[in-house]
């Protein structure tokens, strides 16, 4: 893997640069964007809602094949797989992923269309740019004949959306045979040139339920009511100071409880989502909310018990549905640096940013990692209205693609 200071990295892409080979891919990727925009069009039409990514996952691998990658196949998560292997043995490995789930149910009419250079359709940008441009690379990579320095796995991975909880980059992480070996991993995720992420946002994620005997509003008035319980915690936790660096949030995105106007519910329950760059203050948020809610009923259980004969106390379960770890690159970090001359040498003004995204579990298990756009431009994400546009995505495969290779050949 490469090693070098910013000065010999600057160098070194400058070398390749020139290579004979690396113009041919770069020849490649500019006389086939009609066709990258085809195979990306071909992509999005195949549905991978959450935990449904298999037909799309085969597709993929069908594309791997072609592209001519070694040890093809499906693993047993439901990655698509594919090695580009070097001519000799290697002690690292590097990846290069995109997730290919969207958050779009398995019934929504998928109808791409195509006008001049975008393309419309849900998953268009988010991720169909990430996976087509893991495609581009292969074939530009087979076309110029390019051999690494080190086998190069590249991986269309499920679960990165929503309740997905990152389970496809994970698995490779905990049972992948070659897991030991990843010296470097580049993620490809949505659009753009510029932006890098570095810092991995980590999120915990709690469904919280109360519940109770229930009973009618006028004559089992008194009994404890778990939608008020549950807000009297919300409330508390709204008073949490969370100002300050490093920035941190709690947040409330859904209540569900009740079955009628007239009824004292039987159950309440909201979901919860923490974030931070700091594993610290994710772990001084979950406590602050198992207090909150721990608090909430016992306060109302104790007024119950003094008022009543009877046994009418709330139950609760705070249930973790979601876990992405924090990480951050270090700012010395071979692959920041050859990043950075990547950027230099095609006049790209280097953007680190926060995100969550696949990169969170190499990064926080002190793997080189970095989450970058495929190039061009995309918009609506996450709407039946997305949309890709490919104008200007060649200078995004172009620089994935000299960083690929940089961290590759080292």
């Amino acid at each position: 893997m490469a090693s070098t200071a910013p000065v010999s990295a600057f160098a070194r892409i400058a070398q390749l640069a020139a290579d004979r080979r690396v113009h041919q891919a770069f020849q490649w990727l500019h006389l086939q964007e009609r066709q990258i925009l085809r195979w990306q069009t071909e992509l999005v039409a195949v549905a991978a809602p959450p935990f449904g990514e298999r037909p799309r996952a085969e597709w993929v691998c069908e594309r791997f094949r072609e592209h001519g990658l070694s040890d093809v196949a499906l693993d047993a998560m439901g990655n698509a797989i594919g090695v580009l292997k070097a001519p000799q043995p290697c002690e690292e490995w590097l990846i290069l992923s995109a997730h290919i789930d969207t958050v779009f149910p398995a019934d929504m009419p998928i109808e791409p269309r195509v006008e001049d250079t975008r393309l419309y359709a849900p998953g268009a940008c988010d991720n169909g740019a990430g996976v087509v441009c893991l495609l581009a690379l292969a074939a530009a990579i087979q076309q110029a004949g390019i051999v690494p320095g080190c086998n190069v796995v590249f991986a269309g991975n499920v679960g990165e959306e929503g309740e997905g909880d990152l389970r496809g980059i994970r698995y490779i992480y905990d049972h992948a045979e070659w897991r030991d070996r990843i010296g470097a991993h580049i993620v490809l995720d949505g659009a753009g040139h510029e932006v890098a992420v570095t810092d991995a946002l980590g999120s915990q994620r709690y469904l919280v339920t109360l519940r109770g005997p229930g009973g009618h509003s006028w004559t089992d008035a008194g009994r404890p009511n778990p939608i008020v319980t549950l807000s009297q915690a919300i409330a508390k936790l709204a008073e949490l100071d969370l100002e300050g660096s490093p920035r941190t949030t709690l947040n409330v995105g859904t209540i569900d409880g009740g079955t009628a106007i007239n009824a004292i519910p039987e159950q309440a329950s909201a979901r919860f989502d923490l974030r931070s760059t700091d594993p610290e203050q994710l772990i001084r948020l979950e406590v602050e909310l198992h207090r909150a809610i721990e608090d909430a009923v016992i306060a109302v259980n104790q007024t119950v018990a003094s008022s009543s004969r009877r046994k009418h106390a709330l139950e609760f379960s705070i249930e973790k549905i979601g876990s992405r770890p924090a990480g951050r690159l270090a700012p010395d970090a071979p692959l920041l640096d050859v990043l950075r001359a990547v950027d230099r040498h095609l006049s790209i003004r280097t953007e680190l940013r926060v995100a969550s995204t696949d990169a969170n579990i190499p990064l926080s298990r002190g793997v080189s990692a970095v989450s970058l756009g495929a190039g061009g431009e995309g918009g609506g994400i996450h709407t039946r209205g997305e949309w890709y546009d490919a104008k200007g995505r060649e200078l995004g495969l172009r620089r994935v693609l000299l960083l690929l290779l940089a961290m590759a050949t080292g």
